[in-house]
């Protein structure tokens, strides 16, 4: 029975990538594979297909002589025809532990041997103070960071200057080694050189063969306006020195704000806390307020309550993200006069009993207080 085109068998065109190619015996593989079609024949001889033509053109050599000379020039049977009978692994020489190695390496990078790994630096963090006017407007400043930086003695290799790191025996140089595990064939890292391909014989001796030394360096961080509590600046590629030449990791610089004696911070609006005198609240009058970007006034009308809130629009702080500005709401706190004089206090029971005489017409808030009393007690 003449065998199946092997690039009909995948579904691709005769000049799909190798990427393509892989992509559609994947696709197959999981479709079709014994394991999951466990009582279809049909099925188990479509996945053999599969696997014959992923090998045959997955193979610069064998996919050359299979365009020149069809199955003539890749099947082991008909050795001497065309171009003299390349032979590779037939479908039913295929072990299961190989067919997972295939699938499964080319989904997870674990099924073929990938060379050397390098390993990428540990990412830092620093926290970093600001005083509020800092993070509301702007500022920059230098930091002082511990890190591991690359050995400029051996330049990262670990190897003692004027020496280089051996290939390791164990794995050949690639950092990874294939374990047969009954049904399967896993791949993983070298226990010898742990994944660098590389046997360090003669450490260098000022890293001690780690490529790597603490170090600490001073950066500039540029902080943008408006920055709040727990964000971070990310600065790209200030981490640890990675291993093995790999790449260095990130810097997250975290923003801390300092205690004001003035203002809390909520979101994008500021709050604080003006104690007025009983005169100025009753009276009413202008007060004078800070601000982050210096002085303001507010008017207080007569007869101002204690905790009562005025909002400044436009005196917050602008959102690092969106450009919105927010408010500022100041709290007045009505105070209580101490340490009078007899005379002030005769002049204030004068005031208390002109007062009283008024009634609720200037206590209201008291007078309706008294009248829930008597309502409970009767």
């Amino acid at each position: 029975m003449a065998k199946k085109d092997y690039y009909e068998t995948l579904g691709v065109a005769r000049n799909a990538s190798e990427a393509e190619i892989k992509k559609a015996y994947r696709r197959l593989a999981m479709k079709l594979h014994p394991d999951r079609n466990p009582d279809d024949k049909t099925a188990e001889a479509k996945f053999k297909e599969a696997k014959e033509a992923y090998e045959i053109l997955t193979d610069a050599q064998k996919r050359a002589a299979y365009d020149q000379f069809g199955h003539a020039g890749v099947d082991p049977s008909m050795a001497g025809a065309g171009a003299g009978g390349f032979y590779g692994a037939g479908a039913g020489s295929a072990s299961f532990a190989d067919i997972f190695g295939d699938v499964f390496g080319d989904i997870f990078g674990a099924g073929r041997a990938r060379g050397a790994q390098v390993f990428r630096g540990a990412d830092l963090r620093y926290s970093l103070e600001l005083a509020l006017e800092d993070a509301v407007k702007g500022t920059e400043v230098r930091i002082r960071v511990p890190t591991l930086a690359v050995c400029e003695a051996c330049h990262g290799s670990g190897a003692k200057p004027g020496t280089s790191p051996a290939p390791c025996r164990t794995c050949g140089g690639h950092g990874q080694v294939r374990m047969q595990q009954g049904f399967f064939s896993i791949q993983q890292t070298c226990p010898a050189c742990h994944g660098s391909g590389k046997v360090i014989t003669d450490p260098c001796p000022t890293c001690r063969g780690e490529g790597r030394v603490q170090h600490t360096k001073t950066l500039s961080v540029k902080v943008p306006a408006g920055v709040d509590e727990g964000d971070q600046i990310r600065l790209a590629g200030e981490g640890e020195a990675g291993e093995s030449g790999g790449p260095p990791g990130d810097l997250y610089v975290q923003v801390r704000l300092k205690p004001h004696p003035l203002f809390k911070r909520e979101q994008d609006d500021l709050y604080c806390e003006m104690p007025i005198s009983f005169a100025t609240a009753a009276q009413g009058g202008e007060l004078e307020i800070p601000t982050l970007d210096g002085r303001a006034s507010i008017k207080v009308p007569p007869g101002t309550q204690s905790e009562k809130l005025f909002r400044l629009r436009g005196k917050g702080v602008k959102n690092v993200r969106t450009g919105h500005v927010g408010e500022l709401y100041c709290r007045v706190s009505v105070e209580t006069p101490v340490n009078l004089t007899e005379r002030q206090k005769e002049l204030l029971k004068e005031f208390e009993a002109s007062v009283r005489a008024g009634g609720a017409r200037h206590n209201p808030r008291e007078s309706s207080w008294l009248d829930k009393i008597k309502g409970m007690f009767g």
